[in-house]
């Protein structure tokens, strides 16, 4: 592009080009002075807190900077928290992909599961806590003909109104309209059943499409995870998100010292912070180690189960070969490996 020119001939102005690199060269220059005022502070956690703040995204880093990313966490969490602790990164394992089963004719609504989830995964416990579990309390109904009336009032001429009919407005069946929050006396309830829903770790997660800084993807062996320095707090995720599966912290979240845990994953259970999203991870720091989601372990009646696809032994294989088995809105094609079953 030719630079403007005065009535002699003689160049004037700013092209385009000259002006972007003349940006350049201001932002390469504020980095490098943001760089030299971190190294020159006195101030460890100032050395820290820039140091996270410039890091890059968590797939993009070398081993060694890695390495240094989780040091810095893990000097800050312990002295935030006043314990040892330990921010993992155990990588996906190969010849794995998770996948869950549940059997909702079993699940009694005891939440039991909910609760080991927040406690497990470090989430927060302003007000009402930051759940990753949802269980859905659904009645249970059926056709009759005490329910039946004449529908709307009768119009002239007619005994009947246009629309006849009663048993439309009772329950039956599995509907995602029952009751999100609930409070009985004692579970199972009498003409209830119930319907737990987390994150299905899709194949083709909708969230990870519409996520425009790429802070959410899914690793090979099928979880899909949130680098939560990258996160900028657009919401994208939750609204692609066809299952409720994700939370946002609209405050500085509420971790008492005292029930952190302290074993964690960088992708996974480390202390979240305001303005990003999360979600369930199928235990990331348990299961890459060989171990069981909290949800399985704590479920009183065995209605959860959890392995490896890829396993032709493995208890959700032999589920999916031997139960009645479907997958939450699978017209969508999001292909979950989140399966319910029925005996």
């Amino acid at each position: 592009m030719s630079k403007p020119k005065d009535k002699d001939g003689k160049n004037t102005g700013t092209t385009r080009r000259d002006f972007l690199r003349k940006a350049g060269y201001a932002g390469a220059a504020a980095l490098a002075g943001s760089a030299t005022l971190m190294a020159n502070t006195d101030n460890p956690d100032s050395q820290a807190t820039w140091a996270e703040w410039f890091q890059g995204n968590y797939r993009l880093m070398t081993d060694q900077e890695k390495k240094e990313a989780i040091e810095r966490l893990e000097k800050r969490y312990s002295a935030q928290y006043g314990k040892k602790v330990t921010v993992d990164d155990a990588p996906a394992i190969d010849g794995v992909l998770f996948g869950y089963a549940l059997n909702i004719q079993k699940c009694i609504g005891c939440r039991r599961c909910v609760k080991a989830c927040v406690k497990e995964n470090n989430q927060s416990r302003t007000n009402t806590e930051i759940e990753w579990i949802r269980v859905i309390r659904m009645e249970k109904g059926q056709f009759s003909l005490e329910d039946m009336d004449k529908g709307y009032p009768a119009e002239a001429g007619f005994d009947h109104g246009v629309q006849v009919g009663g048993n439309a407005y009772k329950p039956a069946g599995v509907v995602l309209e029952g009751q999100h929050y609930y409070q009985p006396k004692k579970v199972p309830e009498k003409d209830a059943f119930y319907f737990p829903i987390a994150c299905m770790q899709c194949e083709k997660p909708p969230c990870v499409k519409v996520c425009p800084v790429r802070t959410t993807y899914r690793d090979p062996d099928g979880i899909v995870v949130i680098d939560y320095n990258w996160c900028i707090g657009c919401r994208m995720c939750i609204g692609a998100c066809p299952y409720w599966a994700r939370r946002f912290n609209w405050g500085e979240p509420n971790l008492p010292k005292e029930e952190m845990n302290p074993k964690t994953h960088y992708l996974g259970n480390r202390p979240r912070m305001k303005g990003v999203a999360e979600k369930c991870t199928f235990c990331i720091q348990r299961s890459r180690r060989g171990r069981y989601t909290a949800c399985v372990e704590v479920c009183p009646v065995g209605a959860r189960k959890f392995g490896n696809l890829l396993d032709p032994e493995s208890e959700v294989r032999r589920i999916l070969a031997r139960k009645r088995v479907f997958r939450l809105k699978a017209d969508l094609n999001t292909y979950p490996k989140f399966f319910y079953f029925i005996d």
